[in-house]
């Protein structure tokens, strides 16, 4: 699973537990309405969410604005999670659109208070929103504008580093298409950043 390499020294009838079979009953017991399950699993999905935010928003305070978000849907929307596909594929398509989310509202914040970039400077690789990947983002943006149904594909396996298999689950679309909105993205992506708009 991404972000939980190796397992966890737990014990339950001299069986060794998986991180994985751990957060399975962790998810069941916070969406039984557990509060103490739910104060666990945030916990131990934070790190996951911090690194997914981080992948996005690189400026420690913007990351954590957008994990505090994406911790604060995977609360209140645990029950929808259903069980199908990955659960930290789930975690990480919240955590994804959140760094999104954030990143737009940090622009659209900038561009309304007029923020000025001094002369000399690189547009392409500066911000005014301070520490976020601006070509990656404002790319992304461009993808998600021309293309919409390949941005999630990508974001799940260039940015959340699922499996293309993980990615399937998720979207639910063939395995073949998932591969195909994911190279068709890269490419895209690639004209885009080399300065191709």
């Amino acid at each position: 699973m991404p972000g939980y390499e190796g397992r966890r020294g737990t014990r339950d009838g001299g069986q060794r537990v998986s991180n994985e079979e751990e957060l399975r009953r962790l998810v069941t017991s916070a969406q039984a309405g557990d509060g103490v399950a739910l104060d666990r699993l945030l916990v131990r999905l934070r790190p996951v969410v911090m690194r997914r935010c981080s992948r996005f928003l690189p400026h420690h305070a913007d990351a954590e604005e957008a994990a505090q978000d994406a911790l604060l849907s995977i609360s209140t929307h645990l029950d929808t999670y259903r069980g199908r596909g990955s659960f930290l594929g789930w975690v990480t398509v919240i955590a994804s659109n959140a760094a999104r989310a954030t990143y737009r509202s940090m622009r659209r914040r900038a561009e309304e208070s007029h923020a000025v970039v001094p002369e000399g400077t690189d547009p392409r690789t500066t911000s005014v929103i301070a520490g976020t990947r601006l070509d990656l983002m404002e790319s992304l943006a461009a993808l998600e504008a021309r293309h919409p149904a390949l941005v999630e594909s990508f974001v799940l396996r260039d940015l959340g580093g699922l499996t293309y298999q993980q990615i399937a689950e998720i979207t639910q679309a063939p395995l073949g298409t998932v591969k195909d909105r994911i190279h068709q993205a890269r490419r895209f992506m690639r004209d885009r950043l080399a300065g191709g708009r």
